[in-house]
Parts: C-alpha cells; sequence; structure tokens
C-alpha cells in the first residue's frame, strides 16, 4: 500500500501537512455526521486519539494533529453548535502558543471521555 496521502508513515514518523489533505477527503455527509453535536465530535476526536496512541503518537504529535484539524475547521467549516462555535471563536483569537496550548486541553479533554 502507497503511504501518499497518508498523515502517519509506515515508519511511525507523522506528516502533519498531511492533516488538511486527509480532512479534505471525509465525505461531507460525514463532516455533517461528525458536527451533528459537541459529544459526537468529541467521540469522533476521542476514536482518533486513541488510534494514534496505538500506533505510538505521543501527547505532543497528538496536540500538533490537533492544531491541523482545528485550524482546518476553523478556516472551512461553520460550528454547528454553541461549543463548537466557542471553540471556533477561542482558535482565531489565539495566537500560536495559545493555540497549542487549547490543543493540548482539547487532547486532555477526550482523553478523559
Amino acid at each position: 500500500m502507497s503511504e501518499q496521502g497518508h498523515v502517519v508513515k509506515k515508519n511511525g514518523e507523522m506528516d502533519t501537512g498531511m492533516v488538511e489533505d486527509a480532512l479534505k477527503r471525509i465525505d461531507p455527509e460525514r463532516v455533517d455526521d461528525i458536527l451533528e453535536s459537541f459529544g459526537q465530535f468529541k467521540s469522533y476526536l476521542k476514536h482518533r486519539l486513541d488510534l494514534g496512541k496505538k500506533i505510538g503518537l505521543n501527547e505532543e504529535q497528538l496536540a500538533k494533529t490537533a492544531e491541523k484539524i482545528a485550524n482546518y475547521l476553523a478556516d472551512h467549516v461553520d460550528p454547528k453548535n454553541r461549543e463548537e462555535k466557542l471553540l471556533q471563536e477561542l482558535w482565531k483569537v489565539g495566537d500560536q502558543e495559545e493555540q497549542h496550548k487549547l490543543a493540548h486541553m482539547l487532547v486532555k479533554l477526550v482523553e478523559n471521555e
């Protein structure tokens, strides 16, 4: 199987530059399902977090991926509920360091689900 288009390579290294491409490949109906409620959104992130941990990604790698996802969502996806709207607003007003900390907090939030 080709590694082209994959975020995580066979050697375990991560290419965060591929996160946006991977997100663009998700069917728009699936995106709507994921974002239908904040609970659905957290459940989706939890599943992805668990997969990342299973293949050996550490918290920093997970947070960097969460940053890429948050950037994409903030720029391309309308929030479906007030929690997502709040996250988007916080993301947009934060500087890069604050966004990185918020990404770590999102990882912790879904870890505790």
